[in-house]
């Protein structure tokens, strides 16, 4: 009697465990509302994190109990922003950055060495994929242009695709097979999804948002079902960012508001049970397809979710999150202040010119951008690439052309996007 007792404990217990997003321990969290930009995993146990502004790899080798960093920005001897991470298998990856610089190592992350043989050399790495046992693809640029590198030798030789006839930005790639995939960035119509059947010789659209300023930022393709698609769509402040679906492999669509305008992530189990999140909230969770989403106010500054099973999945973040039925640990390591862009709007209203000061800690890349009072495109009126960290630029626009009334002001850099209101007298 007292073993069937134990039996139906131990069941009872089973089914109520409850999986939720919890940060993962023994390993840093970023302060300043700096993110973790990727995280990829092999199989259940071996994975590696890529710290976007404080530029650090980290890897497991236990589910993300457990985390050892292997480079920084100093190992490396400049200053980085590493964007994404993937590996082929336990030896060979693959780590981008938006810094002109893309890396691979052959011995699990110990050592990297810098890719110099892609012509012309890639501004920024900012999507990057490996499918089967040889081949690599990548894109770029959020800031432009758009183009897409691909190699079937495990990263020996390269071959670098022109996207500009499709984009003008491209910040996600993702491929079922060698020959069978998607880009996602923006044109000038709006956010937009690629698809290609032969490899990336040839690109058909399949979604456009029609909103000037979007980008379709990440996407996922359900294992179980590849007609099923799911997309984070990123919209400029006010504008709320769309979640978009397909059950049919993008012949038609079903598009939802997201809770807010920087939707980035997207990660589902299933059909109807995921998540989306950005740069102002965590997990914002959905148990009907996408319908209706749920707050559930923890995790901050999503940028990536990798599902590694039915029941497991990982993000990147403020730091890396697991989503699981074990209790899992608590943070203990911390980082040096490294302070954002700050902006300062030197007088609004404005009459003539609208005028701002921007403080750069770091190497950036930089877009502004103009719109209207309800989040309209209007412009772009810089883009550029700084250098020089630790320096005050001061800015200085004609507005003498615009109507009275509200517009936004959208900074899109490397740790991600921010608006400003000013006034036109």
């Amino acid at each position: 009697m007292k073993f069937i007792q134990l039996l139906i404990i131990l069941f009872c217990l089973n089914i109520n465990a409850q999986s939720t997003w919890q940060a993962a321990p023994n390993i840093i969290s970023n302060i300043n509302n700096q993110r973790f930009d990727d995280v990829f995993f092999l199989d259940d146990n071996l994975g590696w994190a890529a710290n976007g502004y404080y530029a650090a790899v980290y890897k497991t080798t236990d589910g993300g109990l457990n985390w050892s960093e292997q480079v920084n920005e100093t190992d490396l001897g400049s200053s980085h922003y590493f964007r994404n991470i993937s590996f082929l298998d336990e030896n060979i990856g693959f780590l981008g950055t938006l810094n002109g610089l893309f890396y691979k190592t052959t011995d699990g992350g110990v050592t990297w060495t810098s890719v110099t043989n892609i012509t012309p050399n890639p501004v920024a790495i900012c999507g990057l994929d490996t499918v089967g046992t040889s081949t690599i693809y990548g894109c770029g640029a959020y800031f432009s242009p758009a183009f897409i590198i691909k190699s079937t030798d495990s990263g020996n030789t390269w071959n670098f695709i022109d996207m500009s006839a499709h984009a003008n930005a491209l910040v996600e790639i993702y491929f079922l097979t060698e020959n069978i995939g998607y880009a996602a960035g923006k044109s000038d119509a709006g956010g937009t999804l690629l698809k290609t059947i032969d490899g990336g010789i040839t690109w058909t659209e399949i979604y456009n948002s029609n909103i000037t300023g979007d980008y379709v930022w990440k996407i996922q393709v359900l294992q179980n079902n590849p007609n099923v698609i799911v997309g984070a769509v990123e919209s400029t402040a006010p504008t709320l960012g769309q979640f978009i679906k397909s059950t049919d492999g993008g012949l038609t669509w079903f598009t939802n508001n997201a809770p807010e305008s920087s939707i980035q992530a997207v990660g589902f189990l299933s059909e109807t049970h995921g998540w989306i999140g950005g740069h102002t909230t965590g997990f914002h969770e959905t148990t009907d397809g996408g319908l209706t989403w749920t707050n559930l106010n923890i995790g901050n500054n999503l940028n990536r979710i990798f599902i590694t099973s039915s029941n497991t999945a990982y993000a990147a973040g403020t730091t890396v999150y697991k989503y699981t039925d074990q209790t899992l640990g608590t943070i203990d390591i911390s980082k040096p202040e490294k302070s954002p862009l700050q902006i300062t709007l030197l007088k609004n209203p404005v009459k003539n010119n609208v005028e701002f000061s921007i403080n750069f800690k770091s190497d950036d890349n930089l877009l502004i951008e103009l719109y209207d009072g309800i989040g309209r495109f209007i412009k772009q009126i810089s883009r550029e690439t700084i250098k020089t960290t630790g320096i005050q630029k001061q800015y200085s626009f004609s507005v003498m052309d615009l109507a009275s009334g509200v517009y936004f002001l959208d900074f899109h850099n490397n740790s991600g996007r921010q608006s400003v209101k000013f006034i036109k007298n």
